[in-house]
């Protein structure tokens, strides 16, 4: 892949992607956004002629149209290889008792909104890029895009309830990924949604299992693979398929829950332990 862009990319798992690509040096271009600078994204980029930085805030969608400008003078004629829409927000306590409109309308705006009107602006420097290597077959390496998600959007992974703005708009994120892949299949641009894991970042928070190296080197590793076959799909960073809803293969959701069986229940204890802090406060 030649041109790749990071949105959410001054801390966290855009950050870790950032860092991976300019240490891996596959990339030819790599397009890192966000709110503020962060003094280790300014680092990378003193140390990296390849990293370009620009300013975005997803929220405002009304900006993607000048933002689509400044992209297009960055990749030039060779077109976007790869758009991730990483940037994101979650809350803590999300029990129903304890769920806000203005929460459930931040996490959907963020989540969900800005992945697919940037995606829409940015379409046509995304065709750009399937057209100009029209000799390679649907993937990263011709035009893809990779909505990062999460296993508390899965519906039939969700035993145990609460997370309602996160868990909306990640689902939600799962339902458009899935459309964008049958409307963008025509155009030979790849769409799929993907779970990182259970990371240690600010959002994760410092119990989760997963160091942010592995589950970015294991994301890097799948996308790299991932082909005409694999458009649609929802993703674990290492590559196994998960389910959206319930699946009528029930030997295939069985096998599924043994693999995300552990992360899911640290990650509940995780949230419960945080609201039962929050009821005691």
């Amino acid at each position: 892949m030649k041109t790749v862009l990071i949105t959410g990319a001054n801390r966290g798992l855009g950050l870790g992607m950032v860092k991976y690509l300019t240490k891996q040096n596959t990339a030819k271009t790599i397009i890192a956004t966000c709110r503020t600078v962060s003094e280790e994204l300014k680092t990378l980029s003193a140390e990296n002629k390849n990293l370009v930085i620009l300013n975005l805030d997803v929220k405002n969608t009304a900006s993607f149209g000048d933002f689509s400008t400044e992209i297009s003078k960055v990749v030039g004629n060779q077109g976007l290889n790869l758009l991730i829409n990483n940037a994101g927000v979650t809350t803590k306590f999300t029990k129903l008792p304890f769920v806000k409109t203005e929460q459930l309308l931040d996490n959907l705006t963020v989540n969900t909104i800005a992945p697919i009107m940037l995606t829409k602006t940015l379409l046509p420097i995304l065709k750009q890029a399937a057209d100009a290597n029209s000799d390679k077959p649907m993937g990263v390496h011709r035009a893809a895009v990779i909505n990062m998600s999460s296993i508390l959007g899965s519906i039939s992974q969700n035993d145990q309830g609460g997370f309602y703005p996160y868990r909306c708009s990640k689902a939600a994120l799962n339902a458009a990924s899935k459309s964008m892949s049958v409307d963008l299949k025509k155009d030979n641009i790849l769409v799929a949604s993907m779970h990182p894991g259970w990371v240690k970042t600010d959002m994760g928070g410092k119990n989760a299992p997963l160091e942010v190296e592995t589950s970015i080197s294991g994301m890097f590793n799948t996308i790299g693979k991932l082909n005409e076959s694999d458009t649609g799909k929802f993703l674990n960073y290492d590559g196994t398929e998960l389910p959206c809803v319930a699946s009528s293969d029930a030997q295939s959701v069985r096998d599924q829950e043994h693999i995300l069986i552990f992360e899911r229940k640290k990650c509940l204890e995780y949230a419960n332990e945080r609201l039962q802090e929050h009821s005691a406060a």
